[in-house]
């Protein structure tokens, strides 16, 4: 599912039942009935207003309700960085496909799509079973993932009973991968390693951002007051007055209006009035 934060509210309390019961209610022309739903969802959100702030934690940034984000098995943060190797690489195979009209060659011999469908549809016929052995273990590295949060002064994330189902789950995934009919230790700590590294990938992002400072406060301003009154245009001289509500300067609107047109958050015209770039 691409733009999954642009989804209506009616289709995001569909797609709740369907990933925390896997099934499907149906009421059609007077036939209600309930479906199973063999599926997995992947999605793909865009942050709040267009860019992810470094200032702002993930949860401001991820403009998702807490609870459907919760029924996610792992949440990857993945941000658009400037970088000159991998910047020149994305262009060169963007010029070469557009040119040729087809992708460059590799250097190795991939699969053949009939081979990879085949060999899920083997792997979805096994039914691993975790081992009566392994329940203690997986107890422990469920309450450690725990004590760990506890800990936190800042947590990204929260263990719940959820987060014990999604190791469960991936486990399984693996010993399926294996064709196996039992999940083994090393699938549990991979499930374990997966969940952690998505962890990683948020907190790596809250240990980089700075404090809250007078422009972030003035973008907020704005953001919170073009979102109440449902308008993507703020005129100048209502920026002005919200700011100075806030006892700042207006050097500091100056220096705000600039910074997130260069991230193209904003457009100005002429009178520094503002457009939301939606």
């Amino acid at each position: 599912i691409d733009e999954f934060d642009k989804m209506e509210e009616s289709d995001r309390t569909a797609i709740h039942e369907v990933m925390e019961q896997q099934t499907v209610s149906i009421a059609k022309a007077g036939i209600t009935t309930t479906l199973n739903a063999r599926t997995s969802v992947l999605a793909a959100a865009n942050p709040a207003w267009g860019r992810y702030d470094l200032r702002r934690s993930p949860e401001e940034n991820i403009a998702l309700p807490a609870a459907l984000l919760s029924r996610f098995d792992l949440l990857w943060l993945i941000l658009d960085r400037a970088d000159d190797e991998a910047d020149t690489a994305l262009a060169q195979h963007v010029l070469h496909v557009h040119r040729h009209m087809e992708p460059p060659k590799l250097d190795f011999e991939p699969m053949s799509a009939s081979d990879i469908r085949a060999y899920v549809a083997t792997a979805r016929t096994f039914q691993p079973h975790i081992p009566t052995s392994l329940s203690q273990y997986i107890s422990v590295a469920y309450a450690e993932l725990r004590s760990e949060e506890a800990a936190d002064k800042a947590p990204t994330t929260y263990t719940t009973a959820r987060t014990l189902l999604s190791i469960l789950r991936m486990s399984q995934a693996l010993a399926r991968m294996r064709f196996a009919e039992a999940v083994c230790q090393s699938d549990v700590d991979e499930a374990l390693r997966l969940m952690k590294m998505s962890k990683v990938s948020l907190s790596e992002e809250v240990e980089k951002r700075t404090p809250t400072d007078a422009i972030s406060t003035i973008y907020s301003t704005l953001r919170d007051w073009a979102h109440n009154k449902d308008s993507s245009e703020i005129s100048y001289q209502q920026a002005m007055s919200l700011i100075r509500a806030k006892g700042l300067a207006s050097e500091l609107l100056t220096a705000c209006l600039q910074e997130y047109e260069s991230l193209n958050v904003w457009q100005l015209d002429s009178q520094n009035n503002i457009t939301f770039v939606s």
